[in-house]
């Protein structure tokens, strides 16, 4: 076999490691596609972000945190098909992806519909009067109609090969991202930015499926199953529930803040928090080209399948403890440089903060390796016990710190998911193991 012209690059130990394991040829170059995509996307969403912030300054900027976290509650109901399991059976039964792509398309466009009507409804009740959070929720909340246009993604993902996809996603980006610029220049009002970010997720759906209608014309062979919607529900439910629990513990800090605090304290958070997830493109991406080697080892070799969750723990953590170590050095400059001085009380917010990737990037191998054992119950618990402990602490300390109590309860709350809840579950102690492993010798 003739190796990759990129092969020659690379140190000549990891060239011959590479050369002798095609799988390894087959996911890197697909991890490079989604990485690249997901390092435009972070840059454009950090710099263009950070312009906006500085635009509307701390208390508007807030107000739109708030509109988005709000929704981003809701956001698993559009996800009664969850992308792991789409793609897991997209792996293990590749002669009916058309009736899974088309019942997960159901799924979700069910799904998006209630999640939509339920973010509106919830947050009039929660904000009686504020006609501002009312309108960024409803435009917003539209963004959960679009959502079954994603799945065109996930079948890219099965096969690992996402470069048309990616290049797609890229183009959608940088439109939408000229869109915000254009705004910020012409002087727009608070909602133009909420119609901006439905029209970023709805461009990126769009081009995907333009895609692959150009490429693979096989859009329209999809038809929606009673029996494979039941099969997918059925497997996906603890997964969005998951899910759902996820958002609670990332997302509720800024909905309980903006009830506690005042939006320019949200604003502040806000800023950090945008700092921090900008780097979950890294295990997101290096993850979603391995899970299909992941399922497939484990039905292979538990051996090797040991090795490569091991392996990918490890990995994740060094990437943490990379970005992790110069960001809490470099924060007060780093916020000084992107924000503004209306943003140094979200300096020391980041310097704390930005240690929760270590739990983030190992949640995300994790949950790659629970989804793969279809060890659903045991995920929602994990996520249940951190959404729990997240909630409970920021009612304690957001009084008290305002946006550092928020960092502290979120911080804790990650450490409790990923990794303290293994201690609490039997058969997730070899996992704690591990990651505990990955943690403390991560280069091992």
């Amino acid at each position: 076999m003739t190796s990759p012209g990129w092969m020659g690059l690379l140190p000549a130990g990891l060239r011959t490691r590479i050369e002798s394991s095609p799988e390894l040829q087959r996911v890197l170059p697909n991890t490079g596609w989604l990485a690249g995509d997901r390092v435009v996307r972070m840059a454009l969403g950090l710099l263009v972000g950070a312009w906006i912030a500085r635009y509307l300054g701390p208390a508007d900027y807030g107000t739109l945190s708030f509109a988005f976290a709000w929704v981003a509650l809701f956001t698993p109901l559009a996800a009664l098909a969850h992308d792991r399991m789409v793609v897991r059976e997209l792996v293990e039964r590749p002669d009916s992806a058309p009736v899974v792509l088309g019942s997960a398309a159901a799924l979700r466009l069910l799904g998006g519909a209630l999640g939509c009507a339920a973010a509106i409804a919830g947050v009039a009740i929660l904000r009686p009067g504020d006609s501002v959070a009312l309108t960024l929720v409803a435009i917003l909340a539209s963004l959960m109609i679009v959502q079954p246009l994603a799945v065109v993604e996930l079948w890219y993902q099965a096969r690992v090969r996402t470069r048309d996809a990616v290049l797609a996603l890229t183009l959608a980006a940088l439109i939408a991202a000229a869109l915000k610029v254009a705004l910020i220049l012409a002087r727009a009002p608070l909602a133009s930015f909420a119609w901006a970010g439905l029209a970023e997720v709805a461009l990126a759906g769009l081009a995907v499926t333009l895609v692959h209608l150009m490429r693979e014309c096989g859009l329209f062979a999809w038809r929606a199953s009673v029996a494979e919607c039941r099969a997918l529900l059925r497997d996906s439910w603890p997964l969005a529930l998951s899910g759902a629990m996820i958002l609670i513990y990332m997302r509720i800090d800024q909905v309980m803040l903006r009830q506690m605090a005042s939006p320019a304290e949200l604003g502040a958070y806000s800023a950090a928090v945008k700092l921090v997830e900008g780097w979950y493109f890294l295990p997101t991406a290096v993850v979603a080209s391995l899970f299909p080697s992941i399922v497939a080892a484990r039905q292979q070799d538990p051996a090797v399948f040991s090795r490569r969750l091991q392996r990918l723990y490890s990995l994740m953590a060094a990437a943490a403890y990379a970005i992790a170590i110069p960001t809490c050095i470099l924060a007060p400059w780093l916020v000084r440089l992107l924000y503004g001085p209306g943003y140094e009380a979200a300096a020391p917010m980041l310097a704390v903060l930005i240690w929760s990737l270590l739990f983030t990037n190992l949640g995300v191998a994790r949950g790659a390796f629970l989804t793969s054992m279809n060890w659903t119950r045991p995920y929602l618990f994990t996520v249940a016990l951190g959404g729990v402990v997240n909630v409970a602490l920021n009612l304690v300390l957001i009084p008290r710190w305002g946006g550092m109590g928020a960092v502290i309860a979120s911080l804790v709350a990650y450490w409790v998911a990923t990794h303290g809840s293994c201690f609490a579950y039997r058969p997730l102690r070899p996992t704690a193991h591990m990651l505990t492993r990955a943690m403390l010798r991560p280069w091992a």
